[in-house]
């Protein structure tokens, strides 16, 4: 839409209230609320202004003025908000005018703009697998005298012998056996597909929605391919959807990875594929039919993959995840259809349209607009300097003896341990200025000072079973 119709939209649907929204630097939604009257078409050019340095990462408070921009193609009627627009904005400065370098959206953007300056394809087209679990109710603390989480589900294994106020029908999921089943087992049914249907109505495409692999409440939303900017604003507006409809049924969503011990977590596995002139680049007669664009694609992630899981896997509980025969993959290896490799090249169809590689280490606590730029540049680089992926592993990763997986590089087993790789490796990040050495180096301080140093500090609650008698 142009600015113009957004006002007439406005007009239509008897809005009163406009919403701007924007992503932080560490990935949180954020947003503030205008009257009706206050947006014009001057406001699609002019911002508005904001505290830039109440954000995290960003401004310091003698330099705070900011400017939010709102995008008309992303106005959306709120499915939850009573007579209110929601609009997504980019981030500029009010004296220069430019865009912001730690406004996560504007690095999605620059990611796509140099990729078409290269001339090595014109759209990155994304399909996201959005995992999440679903809750009845969640406790938590951490303060100086405790430290505890508590989860409830209803479909919970552990409930299989609980006293129910309607009586225990026994309808529980086993551990790691939550994969399509049937209600009554699967009680989210109507949620996920409420929550599909609004995804639909707010212009998100889905593929479709089920249970997941995990027990109590795990799920799953795909969401159809778009551009890559697109893509990571569906994303965003899925985990609001997500969110929201869960409250409305009186449950509790998070996209945590790896909530419950001992079951699978939740990945946000990202389908990828490169186009030019409405062709597509990935396919060929090698092998799984790639070619060799996407062969060269594969082999600069599995390169750049210990220090894509930075912004790819981005909290500690990530890596979590990343345990033998979790589904998770734990080697940087490449396949087609083994979804124990760090990527997957689907065969569902043999047509040339259909070709496309799934990286299956990133989770769902990523930052898509971050996430998505920093795979698209890794397979830039490999495009632009021709990388050997090696020999493909077509075997189950999990049951192979140590000396099978000699020379197959481990996925990082900790954030710290992928920060560090991002250190050393980001020269591929910054071409055509997409990251910059200011958001490399926020970023790696953030996350260091912020969710290491800040978890080293604190005693774990599984400390006090291994050493409170010592």
């Amino acid at each position: 839409m142009t600015p113009r119709e957004v006002l007439a939209l406005c007009r239509e649907r008897e809005i009163q209230a406009v919403d701007l929204r924007f992503m932080d630097f560490p990935g949180t939604q954020k947003h503030f609320t205008i009257p009706v009257q206050a947006l014009t078409e001057a406001t699609f050019e002019e911002g508005l202004g904001f505290d830039g340095s109440s954000i995290l990462g960003w401004k310091a408070i003698n330099e705070s003025d900011m400017l939010v921009v709102p995008q008309p193609d992303t106005a959306l009627v709120d499915p939850f908000l009573k007579h209110t627009l929601a609009m997504t904005c980019n981030i500029q400065d009010p004296i220069t005018r430019e865009d912001y370098a730690k406004d996560p959206r504007n690095v999605a953007r620059k990611a796509q703009s140099y990729m078409r300056s290269t001339g090595i394809a014109d759209e990155a087209l994304l399909g996201a697998e959005a995992e999440f679990f679903v809750f009845d109710d969640v406790r938590f603390d951490s303060n100086e005298h405790e430290s505890y989480y508590h989860l409830d589900s209803g479909e919970g294994a552990w409930n299989s012998g609980r006293q129910e106020a309607a009586g225990n029908r026994g309808y529980k999921i086993r551990y790691k056996e939550g994969y399509f089943p049937m209600p009554p087992t699967d009680s989210l049914q109507d949620l996920r597909t409420e929550i599909m249907l609004t995804l639909g109505e707010c212009g998100v495409p889905v593929e479709g929605q089920h249970h997941e692999v995990a027990t109590a409440g795990q799920c799953e939303v795909g969401l159809k391919f778009q551009p890559l900017l697109k893509m990571a604003d569906n994303l965003l507006l899925t985990r609001y959807v997500v969110k929201n409809v869960a409250a409305r049924h009186g449950k509790t969503a998070t996209f945590m990875p790896k909530p419950i011990w001992n079951d699978n977590g939740s990945g946000l596995h990202i389908n990828l594929s490169l186009w030019k002139n409405d062709a597509p680049l990935f396919a060929g007669s090698g092998y799984a039919g790639l070619g060799p664009v996407a062969m060269h694609a594969i082999g600069g992630i599995l390169k750049h993959a210990p220090a894509l899981l930075a912004f790819c896997c981005p909290t500690t509980n990530s890596y979590k995840r990343f345990v033998p025969g979790f589904e998770a993959p734990t080697r940087l290896a490449y396949s087609s259809r083994n979804r124990s490799a760090a990527i997957r090249i689907p065969v569902y169809s043999p047509s040339p349209d259909s070709k496309r590689l799934e990286f299956r280490c990133p989770d769902s606590s990523a930052n898509g607009y971050l996430a998505f730029a920093a795979v698209l540049m890794a397979a830039l680089d490999g495009i632009q300097n021709r990388i050997d992926p090696g020999p493909p592993l077509d075997k189950d990763i999990y049951d192979l003896a140590p000396e099978d997986l000699v020379g197959v590089p481990s996925t990082p087993n900790s954030l710290e341990a992928a920060l560090d790789a991002l250190r050393h490796d980001h020269d591929f990040l910054l071409r055509g200025d997409v990251f910059t050495e200011d958001v490399i180096d926020t970023w790696i301080w953030f996350k260091t000072e912020h969710e290491i140093d800040a978890l080293r500090q604190r005693p774990h609650p599984f400390e006090f079973a291994l050493y409170y008698d010592v």
